[in-house]
């Protein structure tokens, strides 16, 4: 039998790995290590050297297109159609499970499926049922409180409530949401994992059939795993089975959607002899890239431990760049992606990283200013996402009464109890008028027309707009979209939404703040309205189409598995990235270092590392200290894009208090006295009294601090920092500055 196209195309470690002899394994594959292509490998050759049935094997991982290309590549090894093998997701195996043992898992033969806004609606009657006030019993809030349970393996019969009113509620909201369901006859995603985990253990004649067919399970991904996904392959895998486990514990990012990134040294304890292999050899990233990852990545404990390397060149080093503020970063960002489309790169093969969605905005204005189109991958545009249009809609109101949509909008949320038979009443009422939704809710509440619970709230609403109106009059822009944010309680309904959506929506409303803070209005238009018209301009633009050579945003958590030849990485202060509430928790603080391991290692060619001395974010300015992570990369790798400049704040490097320019051990490299004397004597060069920090003062823009100069002669440009419009570009032929 002719197995060279099964071993041919792997490396030594990878042959190793794939004709490991049958039993317990696990593989350590670190990123861009071709993990899955050990996996498919490794059941062409348990079926082809041997001699599995192709119904013995039980291959699971995370997502459906993951399944699918899995599929598609032990078919194109077999040259077979793979129809008989159980290829698919955690999820998709156990709905098979359940459909094929629906009796046996106390389900109907036609039971459904619930999705999110399905069991949230369902939650949402049961509170409804039990006259619980929405505002005190967030209905996500329940709903993540009942998945989280069902993720742990624990029903409602299983807990406890430790004498707590607030837990014994949601236990018992738990259990009459589970008495729904079985009603109805539907299930939800948690639902599938633990009733195919019951199915199993509570069914010892359904579980020997299971553990004899499936001699081999094989499982990507595995440090993704949550509590009731390893005991679903562990049972069924059995402690005499022989599970072939993929996966790396230094990108385990996901603890807050119950990932256990310990499940892989739980492995180990469960099987004690199983092998143990590691792929390092890295097929992405130049050796300096993956030699700075490796070494960021020794900071965390109780790995299993791994060095990544590659058989390509070193590369470029890490560059760093010190923007002092968020628009010094998102302009400095623009001329590198410029720099390479000159010199001849796709913006396609560049991606914007940053920790938090809210802080695309500055990058997104940056690109539209710079028409350079840009996707946001993974999510909306800032100006399109729903906490956004929902702030947007009540500042419209502000402005215009008569504005319908935005009325429909936010006419009830917060939840405060006017429902869709009110909302009828008054289209019909506006139609028959001739007048907006706003004039017929005054006239129903003039004429009493409608019942009393839903009248008095329609009157607070419009009371509440009224209020907002009189208290954001005559205050400067920011502070009006700060105050109608707080006094609609917008931020308040969704902070109570504990998972991470809701913090992430706080967040995108607080930069909201940012963003009037730094709107200049153009013409005659009031500060509010040119605002509301900027917002729906910029919305307006639309998303780069798919086929569209565009310039790549993501958060860190989506780019995992993607890879770019030019990355930058954003945003890297303490407090931002490792984010705020992870810097007194271990744990948290070592998977923030696993997210930046992931990262960096998205990079194939070139990583810029940026971080601002000052940034506007959620609302407020900050003076940040430069991020950990970058003090944890090592000296000879990096590379400062310029000299820092010490503009009206020291700040000193992470571990020390070293100023700017001061070098440290650890940390990443500093200019020294002669290179800064050098950028001083050029750029006095190009203009008098244009050196480095120098104060100047521009016609219209008014006094500021030279940041850097770039060129010589007619082209020779001035970045200064101005006081009252903050950063800009000035070509020095044109700007008539006046040293001071």
């Amino acid at each position: 039998m002719d197995l060279s196209p099964i071993l041919s195309p792997l490396n030594d470690a990878q042959r190793a790995a794939v004709t490991a002899p049958v039993g317990p394994v696990l593989v350590l594959a670190g990123a861009g290590s071709g993990k899955t292509r050990v996996l498919t490998h490794r059941v062409a050759w348990l079926i082809q050297a041997e001699g599995a049935s192709p119904h013995s094997i039980l291959a699971v991982t995370f997502t459906n297109k993951a399944a699918g290309e899995m599929r598609a590549r032990i078919e194109g090894l077999l040259g077979v159609p793979g129809g008989s093998l159980w290829i698919g997701t955690f999820h998709g195996i156990a709905h098979r499970l359940l459909r094929l043992h629906w009796r046996e898992a106390g389900l109907p033969q036609g039971f459904q499926i619930l999705d999110a806004e399905d069991q949230l609606r369902m939650m949402k009657k049961i509170l409804k049922a039990q006259q619980l006030d929405e505002s005190r019993w967030i209905p996500r809030e329940v709903v993540w409180f009942v998945n989280h349970q069902k993720d742990e393996g624990l029903r409602p019969k299983a807990l406890k409530d430790g004498n707590d009113p607030t837990r014994r509620q949601l236990i018992k909201l738990y259990q009459d949401y589970e008495e729904a369901c079985a009603r109805a006859g539907v299930v939800d995603f948690a639902e599938l994992l633990l009733r195919a985990f019951e199915l199993l253990r509570d069914n010892a004649e359904v579980l020997r059939h299971y553990r004899s067919r499936f001699r081999h399970v094989l499982v990507d991904e595995f440090q993704d795993t949550n509590a009731i996904q390893y005991a679903w392959m562990k049972l069924i895998a059995g402690s005499d089975g022989a599970p072939f486990i993929v996966g790396d514990d230094d990108q385990s990012i996901y603890r807050w959607r119950g990932a256990r990134v310990e499940n892989l040294q739980q492995f180990r304890r469960d099987w004690p002899h199983a092998q143990l292999h590691k792929l390092e050899q890295n097929y992405r990233s130049t050796g300096n890239i993956l030699k700075a990852a490796n070494a960021l990545i020794e900071h965390n404990s109780g790995r299993l431990g791994k060095n990544l390397w590659t058989s390509g060149g070193h590369g470029e080093p890490i560059r760093l760049y010190a923007a002092f503020n968020e628009r010094d970063e998102a302009e400095f960002v623009t001329h590198r992606i410029r720099d390479w489309v000159q010199r001849g790169g796709a913006r396609r093969e560049i991606a914007i990283l940053y920790r938090s969605n809210a802080q695309s905005r500055v990058f997104e204005e940056a690109f539209l200013s710079a028409r350079i189109p840009y996707k946001v991958y993974g999510g909306l545009r800032f100006f399109e996402r729903a906490e956004i249009k929902d702030a947007l809609a009540y500042l419209r109101l502000l402005s215009n009464r008569d504005d319908d949509a935005s009325f429909e909008r936010v006419v009830n949320l917060p939840t405060r109890g006017i429902g869709a038979k009110t909302i009828d009443e008054l289209r019909q009422s506006a139609r028959t008028t001739g007048g907006s939704l706003w004039q017929a809710a005054r006239l129903a509440l003039e004429q009493g027309a409608l019942g009393a619970r839903a009248g008095t709230a329609l009157g607070g609403f419009l009371q509440l707009i009224e209020q907002l109106a009189d208290g954001t009059a005559g205050l400067p822009l920011h502070e009006q979209v700060d105050h109608v944010l707080a006094g609609s309680g917008l931020v308040e309904h969704h902070r109570k939404d504990k998972a991470e959506r809701g913090e992430a929506r706080v967040e995108n409303l607080e930069e909201l703040v940012s963003a009037a803070r730094g709107f200049e209005p153009e013409g005659d238009l009031p500060p509010l309205d040119a605002f509301l018209a900027h917002a729906a301009l910029e919305a307006g633009e639309g998303p780069a189409e798919e086929w569209e050579d565009c310039v790549q945003m993501m958060t860190l958590h989506t780019a995992k598995g993607l890879e770019f030849p030019l990355v930058f990485l954003c945003g890297m202060e303490d407090g931002l990235f490792p984010h705020q509430r992870s810097l007194n928790d271990l744990d948290g603080l070592e998977e923030e270092r696993r997210l930046c391991y992931v990262g960096m290692t998205r990079a194939m060619s070139q990583l810029y590392v940026t971080f601002a001395e000052q940034r506007r974010l959620h609302g407020t300015d900050s003076y940040g200290q430069p991020s950990r992570f970058i003090g944890e990369l090592p000296e000879d790798l990096v590379e400062e894009v310029r000299p820092r400049i010490q503009v009206g704040r020291a700040w000193a490097r992470p571990g020390g208090h070293a100023p700017a320019g001061a070098g440290a051990q650890g940390r990443a490299p500093a200019y020294t006295h002669s290179q800064a004397g050098r950028r001083t004597i050029a750029a006095e060069s190009v203009a008098p009294g244009m050196r480095l920090g120098a104060r100047v003062r521009h016609g219209k823009f008014g006094e500021g601090t030279v940041l850097n100069v770039e060129g010589q002669g007619p082209q020779a440009r001035v970045q200064v920092n101005f006081e009252r419009q903050g950063t800009k570009w000035l070509m020095l032929a044109y700007a008539n500055l006046e040293a001071m």
